[in-house]
């Protein structure tokens, strides 16, 4: 009988990058109080990389618990100038974010935790360098005026997939990972443990 696969997150591009991969799997949200775990990790001064693993790991944990099979757990932060980001609360904070981004790299810091029976068994840790290009503040208005609150959801205040790709002149790293969902690790591992045919 093949393992149950559960992804332990509400984020609708981490189910479109699993839909796309042609993943059979579930959603159950973890309901995980993030940014209390993340506030306590950045008062022990917690590098990003290990915040990101830790709320992969513990939104996994917590639905493995509950949940037969293998568990899929996903986080993702973002540094600039040494600095942790969280989403922008509203249309003014995103709009002084990008403009603060502008001629600047900024980095996407990403965790994979997949578990079962409550223990995390594999873990991937993904870092993507993001240079922004010198925007003009017309394009701004009009990129937020088409993308709307959409760019809330994420915490750089775009959706690399579609026309928030105009705001970069070059990118490091895979694509999954910054969408906030190392695709191919997965589902090497899913082949592994015999749940995806090899």
């Amino acid at each position: 009988m093949s393992l149950q696969i559960t992804l332990a997150s509400g984020s609708q591009i981490r189910r479109q990058i699993l839909d796309g991969a042609g993943v059979k799997y579930e959603v159950q949200t973890s309901r995980l109080d993030e940014d209390a775990v993340k506030q306590a990790m950045l008062a022990n001064q917690a590098k990003p990389k290990d915040i990101a693993d830790a709320l992969a790991e513990a939104k996994a944990v917590k639905v493995s618990c509950q949940k037969p099979g293998l568990v899929i757990g996903a986080d993702q932060v973002m540094v600039m100038d040494g600095r942790l980001y969280d989403k922008p609360k509203d249309m003014s904070e995103a709009r002084a974010r990008l403009l603060s981004m502008r001629g600047k790299t900024h980095y996407l810091i990403g965790a994979v935790v997949i578990c079962e029976n409550g223990y995390a068994l594999w873990r991937h840790i993904s870092k993507t360098s993001l240079h922004v290009r010198m925007f003009s503040e017309a394009f701004l208005d009009d990129y937020l005026e088409k993308e709307g609150e959409d760019i809330l959801n994420s915490v750089g205040a775009y959706k690399f997939e579609g026309r928030g790709a105009q705001l970069f002149s070059k990118v490091e790293g895979d694509f999954f990972s910054i969408l906030g969902l190392s695709l191919l690790p997965v589902l090497d591992y899913l082949r592994e443990r015999g749940v995806m045919i090899k």
